[in-house]
């Protein structure tokens, strides 16, 4: 459990101490992370009907005294507003280009107690890439026929120890992607049923043994060709993490 989870189920009692009396004048952390979840509903491009993108880049700019007190909190302020981003992208079903990144940069045009927000409006017009997310990893599909398995000869290893030496067969034709069984012994899955061909579908999970592998299609447009543009933000003076 993240610490603003932990703040949003009513453990209020973790705000009321230093931090609380730290940041009592300044901007609080709870604004940052309201004002990031603001600015990936308001920059978010629908490129079609199933695939929406947001902004991945972020940079705050703060006060000098502002940012002073922000930085006490160190990494645990990058780790959460980060947490923000990815969290509130997945339950709106928003796609980032790459990893969410927060800058917290000192303006001395800003005004103690205020902020601007500044982010990469997505292009509507990225290439976008097939994807299988396995084990911690996301591997690129070649157009035609893709092999997964345990054995050597596998295009994707898969160390599951119900899977066959050659298990599944991904089949990518830059518009559709079939997945195949392979006459594996413990055969393969979709939504608990096993299947010999189907026809994959953006977030489609197919299961190998224990092991999820995730079809995906990916954004591969470089961000930074997007334009920053500020979007003002006011300090409401909130508790620490509150209501994020």
């Amino acid at each position: 459990m993240g610490l603003l989870d932990g703040i949003e189920r009513g453990l209020e009692r973790a705000v009321n101490g230093a931090f609380a009396r730290t940041f009592r004048a300044s901007v609080q952390p709870v604004e940052l992370a309201a004002a990031l979840k603001r600015e990936l509903d308001v920059k978010a491009v629908a490129v079609d009907r199933d695939r929406v993108l947001a902004p991945n880049i972020f940079t705050f700019e703060l006060a000098t005294a502002d940012l002073a007190h922000l930085e006490q909190i160190g990494q645990t302020l990058d780790d959460e507003l980060r947490r923000v981003v990815t969290n509130h992208a997945s339950e709106q079903g928003y796609q980032l280009i790459g990893p969410a990144v927060i800058e917290l940069r000192a303006d001395e045009h800003t005004p103690t107690g205020t902020f601007e927000l500044k982010s990469h409006k997505p292009s509507n017009s990225v290439s976008w890439a097939a994807t299988l997310d396995l084990e911690g990893q996301r591997h690129p599909l070649k157009l035609g026929t893709t092999i997964i398995g345990r054995g050597s000869a596998a295009d994707i290893k898969i160390s599951d120890s119900a899977a066959s030496r050659q298990h599944l067969q991904i089949d990518w034709d830059g518009k559709r992607a079939i997945a195949r069984d392979l006459g594996s012994t413990n055969g393969s899955k979709i939504e608990g049923q096993r299947f010999q061909e189907v026809q994959l579908h953006p977030d489609s999970v197919v299961y190998i043994g224990q092991t999820p592998l995730t079809f995906r299609f990916t954004p591969t447009a470089d961000p930074a060709a997007g334009s920053l543009k500020p979007t003002p933000t006011r300090s409401a003076n909130s508790s620490f993490w509150e209501g994020a």
